[in-house]
């Protein structure tokens, strides 16, 4: 058991935890969130024993071995699958002592105890891992030198991964993973046979593979259980309680002042006075829950182009001679909200670059709208910023005509206030260096928008926020994302980019999920809107088949929406919250409805859109 014991901890005069207490029993999966600046990845490194407590005790059961990331991971002229092999400190010092022991007593003891680690499978777990990752026969046995940051990175996790630490701690570690790979780490955290803390902003994630909820706020640890959906519920109730409880105090505060100041003065009611003046005296402030520190995105809006926006005909496209993707006969309209799925390797950046125009075709043609405008923000391009200069400077150098204040207000529609406008980029965090690149690739009111991997530094409040303005902006939207929720607020048109071919997916992100992890086939691809199709006249019966198929959805999504309707009548009952077990049933029963009603409701608006079609045919 990780015990937290009445801790305090301040940097530099700022207190981040004062009195902060919690118990996370063994083999506990553990979602921490909390503001930015709360103190979370400081929490950690107090766990670790990096850190000196101000006072309070954290401990661990004795022998407890804690791994994490580093925040860099080096590349080594060792093997990938070497260099994760030799995380697991014991079984690497014992195999290396076997080859040198000669006393036949401490050779049985090696073995019996390589035995017992079942140190011989290690290969073969190792290699499990780093699959799951992205990482193919061929690149487990490349040196890690080979590979970028990013797929160091990935090294680094599959090695504390093999290791089994007892107690794991992970700070967002799909930052650098692609969907697959954040599928892949859902599904194994939630099976980890020890205790994990991860700090995560991935909403999905925190539903999925953690029990409990770890919130820091006002420098104090609060656990709650079940995932993210149930915890903001939770939080959501208690906030509206302790405001109203806020409000009840100020208006018993305003009732006594208000006789005190005008009794205070007379003899006879003198006395009263003191007395309410010793009750205000008393009373313990509640304070009124502060709102959340919240910016919206204001993307520019595009004029509308006659559709379509781009056509592609027989079109190639790679690198040098080779092609990576072919017969490629695709078509964008200005309304589209397309997400890219398909493994890493497939092509879904060598598309998006397609489409950005930061590559030319090889073969065939493509075709563009005449003032076509197209924005695009990749990954690198929070890394590509100048560190040395001010947001400010960077929306000057692109609208130099522009007035100063016409400027801060662009940046302030992306949340990046006064004080950030004018602060150097190096100093900013992840978050605020993705909202300017966002702001950049924005800044021309694109008709397209192709976004490779936008989220990986955005908390989960931003994360919603860039969801309601990809829904409310009136141009295309090319999206590449590990974020399922996200994916699923945003996209209405999914293409799976595999084997050099780019096909829609019939399914929808759920069937993809259970692709992905339980190695089915993908549903079979119906090929992407062609630029030149003429659709058939159905048949009588294929009509009526397909309005059958519309009343069947919409007694679905009626059958759970009175299902939701009940689930709500229970959660709000406050009874169910004194017992937790109970609470976390009724949530992730709630949750999954949702999940259910997401589905049925896209499935019927497919219906009626093959309704409206086959009708118009």
């Amino acid at each position: 058991m990780l015990r937290i014991d009445d801790i305090s901890f301040s940097i530099q005069g700022r207190p981040l935890f004062e009195g902060a207490s919690v118990s996370i029993p063994e083999g506990h999966k553990i979602g921490l969130v909390g503001p930015n600046g709360a103190g979370k990845t400081t929490l950690f490194r107090l766990i670790r024993g990096e850190l000196a407590l101000d006072g309070g005790e954290i401990t661990l059961p004795s022998r407890a071995r804690i791994g994490g990331v580093a925040q860099e991971a080096p590349g080594t002229d060792r093997s990938v699958l070497e260099t994760v092999l030799a995380e697991d400190k014991e079984r690497a010092a014992l195999m290396a002592e076997s080859e040198t022991a000669t006393d036949a007593h401490r050779i049985a003891e090696i073995q019996t105890r390589l035995a017992d680690i079942d140190a011989w499978s290690a290969e073969a777990r190792a290699a499990s891992i780093l699959d799951g990752l992205g990482f193919g026969n061929a690149d487990q046995a490349r040196p890690t030198s080979d590979f970028s940051g990013g797929w160091r990175m990935r090294v680094a996790l599959a090695g504390v991964l093999f290791s089994q630490p007892d107690l794991l701690l992970l700070d967002e570690p799909t930052n650098y993973l692609d969907l697959e790979g954040a599928l892949w780490l859902e599904t194994y955290l939630a099976r980890y046979p020890h205790t994990v803390i991860i700090i995560s902003h991935d909403r999905e994630l925190l539903n999925r593979a953690v029990g409990h909820i770890l919130h820091v706020e006002n420098r104090k640890l609060t656990l709650y259980t079940g995932g993210y959906d149930g915890f903001a519920k939770l939080r959501a109730e208690k906030r509206a309680l302790q405001a109203a409880e806020a409000r009840k105090q100020a208006d018993r505060r305003a009732h006594l002042q208000s006789f005190v100041d005008r009794f205070r003065a007379k003899a006879t009611k003198a006395r009263q006075a003191q007395a309410r003046i010793k009750m205000l005296a008393k009373m313990v402030p509640i304070t009124a829950p502060e709102e959340a520190k919240f910016h919206r995105f204001s993307f520019p809006q595009p004029e509308e182009l006659s559709p379509p926006i781009i056509a592609m005909e027989d079109v190639a496209v790679g690198y040098g001679d080779r092609a990576v993707l072919r017969r490629l006969n695709l078509r964008i309209d200005q309304d589209d909200r397309i997400a890219l799925l398909g493994r890493n390797g497939q092509g879904k950046s060598t598309l998006s670059k397609l489409l950005a125009e930061r590559l030319t075709v090889m073969e065939g043609r493509i075709t563009r709208a005449a003032k076509l405008r197209v924005g695009y923000f990749a990954q690198h391009q929070v890394d590509e910023l100048s560190l040395n200069e001010t947001p400010l400077d960077h929306v000057r150098r692109l609208r130099p005509d522009e007035a100063p204040s016409r400027l801060r207000a662009r940046l302030a529609g992306f949340g990046l206030m006064e004080a950030q406008a004018e602060t150097r980029v190096g100093q900013l965090s992840g978050g605020q260096k993705a909202r300017l690149s966002l702001l950049i690739a924005t800044i021309d009111a694109p008709h397209l928008l192709v976004l490779d991997e936008p989220t990986n530094h955005l908390d989960i409040e931003s994360r919603e926020a860039l969801s309601e303005a990809l829904n409310d902006y009136t141009g295309a939207v090319v999206l590449v994302s590990h974020d399922m929720h996200l994916l699923g607020l945003v996209a209405d048109r999914l293409w799976l980019v595999n084997e050099g071919q780019v096909t829609g997916y019939e399914g929808d992100l759920e069937d993809y999920r259970r692709f992905l992890l339980n190695g089915d086939q993908p549903s079979k691809p119906k090929p992407s809107e062609p630029v030149k199709s003429a659709p058939k006249r159905p048949a009588r019966d294929e009509l009526q088949s397909v309005r059958s198929e519309v009343r069947r959805a919409e007694e679905r999504v009626q059958k759970l929406a009175d299902m939701l309707k009940k689930l709500d009548l229970k959660l709000a009952d406050p009874e169910i919250y004194r017992d937790a077990v109970e609470a976390e049933k009724w949530s992730r029963k709630h949750a999954e409805a949702k999940d259910a009603m997401r589905r049925a409701e896209d499935i019927w608006m497919n219906a009626l859109e093959n309704l409206e079609l086959a009708q118009k045919s």
